[in-house]
């Protein structure tokens, strides 16, 4: 199984091309989100067994993504209700240049409420566990959860794939926390800046045993590996109309493709298709794959 740690929440998508969550405006959704979802959602549609571990509140937010990633194919044992939490929301903002504003919900949510006891279980079920770095950012408890997951998997002889994911107001702790993943990452998807802001270099992880798959937006994605030249692969172009999830999306078909036997160049054709296809409409979850 291939399982993913983390939040699960609802987004909200604004209309307006401004970038600004505060103002008065037109919202779409609520669409089922969360960085560790998507990714569980994605794999399951690509025909991978894949699970999710993650924490909802006992709701109807909280009923519709459990009833979604189900339907997704997804393993939801280990998504448990967490008592007298709500589930997490988050609202996002794009401007015309690309760049959006988030406004999370999170803190005290059932998000932050993975139980310790479920994740570890699903862990030592899996032969890939996927982490990505927001759920790291968010702290404890939810960060410890996601770290002690990841050892009982090593330690059952998982593989750990990770998206540092990083938020621009990540704090040094959680920068921290999150190389510390990625040197014993086997497959790190780090995006622009990403690496640097960790303290690490792509040579130092590759030199470590990891396949980094550096994603580059719609101009696709550079593969490095030991022992061979950089490869690059582009992405499709697309009408964009939604990024959110993009990475995560890439990330799963990537996984997934590893998982059934696929080389990693194989593997990022197929993830650049899927992740092109995903920001084709909006909600983060909601492409179709079919003919992908």
């Amino acid at each position: 199984m291939i399982l993913a740690v983390g939040e699960v929440l609802m987004e909200f998508r604004r209309v307006e091309a401004d970038g600004e969550v505060a103002l008065p405006g037109t919202w779409q959704g609520p669409f089922c989100s969360g960085a560790p979802a998507i990714f569980a959602s994605v794999a399951a549609r690509m025909g991978a067994r894949a699970g999710l571990a993650g924490a909802v509140g006992a709701d109807a937010f909280g009923r519709t993504l459990r009833e979604r990633l189900r339907r997704d194919g997804v393993d939801t044992t280990a998504l448990t209700d967490a008592p007298g939490r709500s589930t997490a929301v988050a609202m996002v903002a794009y401007d015309d240049g690309g760049g959006r504003d988030f406004f999370f919900s999170v803190r005290g949510s059932a998000a932050l409420a993975v139980d310790p006891v479920a994740a570890a279980e699903a862990a030592r079920g899996a032969e890939w566990i996927h982490v990505s770095g927001s759920s790291i950012g968010f702290g404890d408890p939810l960060a410890a959860t996601v770290e002690a997951a990841v050892e009982e998997g090593l330690r059952r002889g998982a593989r750990l794939s990770l998206d540092p994911n990083l938020r621009p107001d990540s704090p040094a702790e959680a920068r921290e926390r999150t190389a510390r993943l990625a040197r014993r990452a086997s497959v790190v998807f780090p995006s622009a800046g990403e690496l640097q802001a960790l303290g690490l270099t792509t040579d130092e992880l590759v030199s470590g045993g990891a396949l980094v798959c550096a994603t580059l937006g719609d101009a696709g994605v550079e593969l490095h590996s030991a022992g061979g030249e950089p490869v690059t692969r582009r992405a499709p172009a697309v009408r964009e109309v939604d990024p959110t999830g993009a990475g995560d999306s890439f990330a799963a078909a990537f996984v997934a493709a590893l998982a059934r036997g696929e080389e990693p160049v194989r593997a990022a054709e197929a993830a650049c298709g899927v992740a092109a296809h995903s920001v084709t409409v909006l909600g983060a979850m909601e492409a179709r794959f079919e003919d992908v």
